[in-house]
């Protein structure tokens, strides 16, 4: 009997997606900081786009193999600014700022309809709820999660940036159970990428994995085996609580 629902959050609970405009939104941004801390760049914005990608690129060549995650000041003083003459010690007091700007703004973010009517039902079913998600900031997701009013549901909010292990690692997802103190048997895990949200789990022996489609979906598992499927399949978040309440027989259980 599933007790216990965790959840992603980007392409999850939240829909998101990356166009032109939030990429020259968030290249922006980061002249904008760096300059407010006195490290001004003589880029056009089209360049800085270009230089950034560039170092996200050079950051993927490393956590992707690994599936670990570097802290904010790692990552942009390490990876990312160092070829336009910005070291690590440079960029350290303000790089949980950058972070921070660049996850609410390089992406669209909204919350998914029915989320809250989703957490709502599952509460009433006395589920234990969190969220584990790969994120490159410290404290993006717990603001977001407030913005969206719905903290509060969630008994535990687990981080790759917090853990320095991503998605599907298993570290990431045991940290969690530990913290909700579930068993993987009882726990369903709901995301939208077959790499990491179903895969992952699945290693665990979680008792059920949902799939939603996202924008996110098709770029993150062109390698995943076709033979790699979720429990379910869904095509509106409401519906997780719909299926659990037909297994529980809609009472609680806890």
């Amino acid at each position: 009997m599933i007790d216990t629902v965790l959840f992603d959050m980007g392409g999850t609970l939240e829909d998101i997606c990356i166009d032109e405009a939030s990429k020259t939104a968030s290249a922006e941004g980061v002249l904008r900081i760096l300059a407010a801390h006195g490290h001004p760049l003589s880029l056009d914005i089209p360049a800085a786009i270009q230089a950034f990608a560039g170092g996200w690129d050079r950051y993927a060549a490393y956590r992707s193999p690994t599936n670990r995650e570097l802290k904010p000041e790692e990552i942009w003083g390490n990876y990312i600014l160092p070829p336009l003459g910005l070291d690590f010690d440079a960029v350290k007091p303000f790089a949980e700022e950058l972070a921070h700007m660049w996850e609410v703004t390089h992406y669209h973010r909204c919350l998914r309809p029915r989320v809250k009517e989703m957490l709502e039902g599952l509460k009433s079913l006395g589920m234990k709820l969190g969220v584990i998600s790969n994120t490159a900031a410290l404290y993006q997701v717990f603001r977001t999660l407030e913005e969206y009013g719905i903290r509060d549901y969630f008994q535990d909010v687990t981080l790759s940036s917090v853990t320095g292990y991503r998605k599907p690692d298993p570290n990431i997802f045991q940290v969690s159970l530990n913290q909700v103190q579930s068993d993987p048997k009882t726990c369903a895990y709901v995301g939208d990428t077959y790499s990491r949200d179903v895969i992952g789990p699945q290693r665990l022996g979680f008792g059920a994995t949902f799939h939603i489609h996202s924008f996110l979906t098709q770029s993150r598992d062109g390698d995943v085996p076709k033979d790699v499927q979720p429990t379910y399949t869904i095509q509106d978040i409401y519906e997780v609580y719909a299926i659990l309440k037909r297994q529980t027989g809609g009472k609680a259980v806890s």
